[in-house]
């Protein structure tokens, strides 16, 4: 009788049990010298039933020796990797390598930082250089509302020591200066430029996000918190007057805010000569305005819509706009 030489040389015959995530279940017979590349190429026939027409079917999948929780080695027996008969084996698909890092992710962290350094004036200079200049009218519009604003800060200050030497003389001030405090109290609320926060919020931001979000913008900009404060102050709060101060020669100084107009000056006569400014000065709610806008330049929106105090800033700002286009 003839016997084929594969059948005399063969190892043990072994039943392995192999089991899916899907929860299909079935018996495979396999020979102790069988690699396991091999088994895994039966369970798959069987698994898929039939053959293995696309190669990455074969690639994508491996088995698992359910009790020791290892993962077997295609290269290896049956015998090799020690496995008895009975043992339950899994056949489940592999994880994807995850695709390597592009260059722009490597980097994004670094380009972050360098976005958001700070410009410095050759950048500026040469980022605007092919610019036209159709906007000259809109700059030098701007120009003019920050020189009324830290004009209107040295007015102010100079109007708050005359409106004192008049009170003082007033048998009355010490009532009506807490009548004023009490209407003050009742009156006072946190503002910010109401422009931009509008902006912020249609954008879907709460409104107490736009808030910080506001007064933050410009130290992102890689600018330190000193800077950013002291350039706020000295503009008022105005968000793009304060970001050309930090870009350009930051004149005025913080110092100069506390600095009056010269009381001999022109703009100053002629503001102590109007009527309306005269009879303001002699009303406490018109000192605790000035001293409010000083300390709270936001707070100039509320103080100009007020019956009492509102006269008396539209008389400033006409007289100021007046004799500056003279």
């Amino acid at each position: 009788m003839f016997v084929q030489e594969e059948k005399i040389f063969a190892g043990k015959v072994l039943k392995v049990h192999v089991c899916t995530v899907e929860g299909t279940e079935w018996l495979e017979e396999v020979t102790e010298d069988t690699t396991i590349e091999k088994l895994k190429e039966k369970c798959l026939k069987h698994y898929v039933h039939g053959s293995l027409e696309d190669p990455k079917t074969l690639t994508h999948h491996k088995l698992i020796h359910a009790a020791t929780e290892r993962i077997l080695t295609e290269s290896k027996t049956v015998a090799e990797e020690n496995l008895k008969d009975k043992d339950c084996l899994l056949l489940i698909k592999k994880r994807p390598p995850q695709a390597p890092p592009k260059m722009a992710d490597i980097s994004s962290e670094e380009k972050k930082k360098q976005e958001n350094k700070a410009p410095d004036m050759d950048g500026i200079l040469k980022a605007t250089a092919n610019l036209s200049t159709r906007n000259t009218d809109r700059a030098v519009t701007q120009h003019n509302i920050r020189d009324f604003q830290t004009e209107l800060r040295k007015i102010l200050v100079s109007l708050i020591e005359v409106a004192q030497k008049l009170l003082a003389l007033n048998p009355d001030a010490v009532e009506l200066f807490k009548k004023a405090n009490a209407m003050l109290d009742e009156d006072e609320e946190d503002r910010v430029d109401e422009t931009a926060l509008q902006q912020l919020t249609e954008m879907g931001f709460p409104e107490s996000r736009a808030v910080k979000a506001l007064l933050i913008a410009l130290m992102e900009m890689g600018f330190d918190e000193k800077e950013v404060i002291d350039a706020l102050r000295v503009n008022n709060n105005q968000q793009d007057a304060a970001c050309e101060w930090l870009l350009g020669d930051r004149k005025p100084t913080p110092e100069d805010l506390d600095k009056g107009i010269d009381t001999s000056s022109p703009l100053f006569q002629a503001i102590l000569e109007n009527p309306v400014v005269q009879l303001g000065l002699t009303n406490p709610k018109t000192l605790l305005a000035f001293e409010d806008m000083l300390e709270n330049p936001l707070n100039s929106t509320q103080w100009m819509n007020d019956p009492e105090t509102g006269p008396v800033m539209l008389q400033i700002s006409r007289i100021f706009q007046t004799l500056n286009r003279t």
